[in-house]
């Protein structure tokens, strides 16, 4: 089997899970419409092939996506995306269902552990019988939900190979043309044989005032709430039973669809002459809990008020992300913020420069867009005769996930602009998945050198920094600032979290602290303010157990105040 994923919250674990098997070649591409086009490859030569990504992912691999889907598939082949309703972990929350319809394919929606399971080995038995990519479309919340998972018996991959055939395998002009009409007819005899295929549920209970219609983990918190109403489970979200549905809701007087973000099935069932009716009462964004569909069940005036009485639950308490001990993009942020700089922002855990106290980060778009965006930002001050400094900042999974074409495109720009390369050797917002610099610290077999890349580009300022040094970085940053054209700083300390960085840590000499805040400027989680023994006001301290060691914090703080341990003068904290 060949498998193939690029890292993005909430699939990440599934590529982490399939490398352990030795008969699955297991493998993190440099993007999305990378990791699709192997497991394309690998469809082709007949193996079973599957794809994972989130779903601001299908929109990289939405290209050749598009394409595929008009071949008959050879080996089966399963793309799983991950929804996130709510935005927890996304910079948008689109709805990856509307993409089965549109690429003409099937899609499931699993509701447990064990069907997301199941619903993979059967996605892709339905690909090699209906020759057509399947979805897999699983939610935040289920992906990152436990639950007992009965395991079948492994049997040996068999693969046939590759065999040439041009009508099948090359989408030109007459080829493509003809798979038109063959989409259409697998999506028909896929929808004539769901009943044969058990994976929609009809839940009769006897009564007919309401029918409900839902699917994947919406059917399980409805299901909590024991309403006794008659159920439609689908597991087959694309296509749609319809006839079946189409029968059996003219027994009820009333049909309500309960599904998270777009009316997906609500509006396949109105065309067909449904009077189904579902999102006026429900949420059209964020995850449903039960609550959620109780409350809109109220508002459907089918299940009454429901009120917890006089007891109110105490607030949450708000909790901000921060970067942790010793990132190595904290002091780059302190720097910019210091420089008052226009900073272009961009995908990955750079991102929270974006929140206090930093605040750097103006913009925050998509994989990549800080290169784009600044060439066309900077144009635009430029033609109105506005010309000024703009800075951007990329990380190492990002340029090469995106970024080589913006860099290219950029290259010989007139404004005034700087571009930061975060190299911090990994992918460290989704768990440390290495990138093709993690080779410099021994954990891969190759490594590409970002600043030989960018030379090669033809950008000739290209400077290397190293962050931990504060000073000497932010010369090299402001020095760049000031320049016409493209600079470009490329700082180079590696993910603290990741790669296990840990030095003598720093401490607070009280006698010497004047509370000036400085250090608590730089947002490092070990440092806070405290009342020392004997002492009446606070003084910066820094907790030993948190501390890695980076320095930055004793950089910044202007009286010298912050020492590291096993320095000449004992710690006294």
């Amino acid at each position: 089997m060949v498998a193939a994923s690029y890292p993005g919250s909430p699939t990440v674990e599934i590529m982490e899970s399939l490398k352990d098997y030795k008969d699955i070649h297991a493998h993190w591409a440099m993007n999305e419409k990378v990791a699709l086009e192997i497991a394309i490859g690998g469809s082709f030569a007949g193996a079973k092939s599957l794809v994972s990504m989130k779903h601001v992912g299908v929109n990289i691999a939405a290209d050749p996506l598009m394409t595929f889907t008009q071949i008959r598939t050879h080996g089966g082949f399963v793309l799983v995306v991950g929804d996130d309703p709510g935005l927890s972990s996304s910079q948008n929350e689109q709805d990856s269902r509307f993409f089965a319809k549109f690429a003409h394919c099937a899609l499931l929606e699993p509701s447990t552990p064990q069907e997301a399971k199941d619903y993979v080995g059967l996605g892709l038995a339905l690909s090699e019988e209906y020759g057509m990519p399947v979805i897999v479309r699983l939610t935040s919340t289920l992906c990152h939900s436990r639950g007992a998972v009965l395991l079948g018996e492994r049997t040996p991959p068999s693969i046939a190979g590759f065999t040439p055939d041009q009508a099948r395998y090359c989408m030109l002009p007459p080829h493509a043309n003809a798979q038109q009409h063959f989409m259409q007819e697998r999506i028909a005899k896929l929808a004539a044989a769901t009943d044969s295929l058990a994976l929609n549920t009809y839940e009769d209970t006897g009564r007919r005032d309401v029918f409900l219609v839902t699917s994947g983990l919406p059917y399980q918190f409805l299901a909590e709430l024991g309403l006794g109403y008659s159920v439609f489970k689908l597991g087959l979200c694309y296509p749609l039973p319809i006839d079946k549905i189409k029968a059996i809701a003219a027994e009820y007087a009333r049909v309500i669809v309960i599904e998270e973000l777009m009316p997906f099935i609500e509006e396949q069932l109105r065309a067909a002459g449904i009077d189904a009716l579902g999102k006026q009462f429900f949420p059209f964004t964020g995850a449903l809990t039960t609550d959620g569909i109780r409350a809109g069940l109220v508002r459907a005036d089918i299940v009454p008020q429901f009120t917890l009485g006089a007891v109110t639950p105490p607030p949450a308490i708000p909790r901000t992300p921060m970067l942790c001990s010793g990132c190595p993009h904290r002091p780059v942020f302190h720097i910019l913020q210091k420089a008052k700089a226009t900073v272009i922002g961009d995908i990955g855990c750079y991102s929270l420069g974006i929140l206090e106290p930093f605040e750097v980060l103006k913009t925050n778009v998509s994989m990549g867009a800080s290169l784009g965006i600044i060439q066309g930002m900077s144009m635009a001050h430029r033609t109105a005769d506005k010309a000024r400094a703009f800075v951007a900042v990329i990380g190492d999974g990002t340029f090469f996930h995106s970024g080589l074409s913006g860099f290219a495109n950029i290259t010989e720009t007139k404004g005034n602009i700087t571009i930061i390369v975060l190299d911090n050797r990994t992918t460290a917002m989704t768990g440390g998945q290495p990138t093709p610099t993690t080779g410099n610290l021994g954990q891969a077999t190759h490594s590409i050198d970002i600043i030989e890349v960018l030379k090669s580009f033809g950008i000739q300022d290209v400077t290397v920094a190293d962050q931990f040094d504060y000073t000497s970085t932010k010369t090299l940053i402001q020095g760049a600032m000031k320049r016409d054209g493209l600079s470009v700083v490329v700082v180079t300390r590696p993910c603290a979290l990741n790669f296990d960085v840990r030095q003598p840590h720093f401490y607070v000499d009280r006698d010497i602290c004047i509370s000036c805040r400085a250090c608590i400027g730089v947002n490092c989680p070990p440092i806070s303010m405290k009342v020392y023994e004997n002492q009446t006001k606070k003084n910066s301290y820094i907790d030993p157990n948190m501390c890695v060691g980076c320095s930055v914090c004793s950089q910044v703080c202007p009286v010298k105040a912050i020492k590291r341990l096993g320095a000449p003068e004992e710690a006294k904290q």
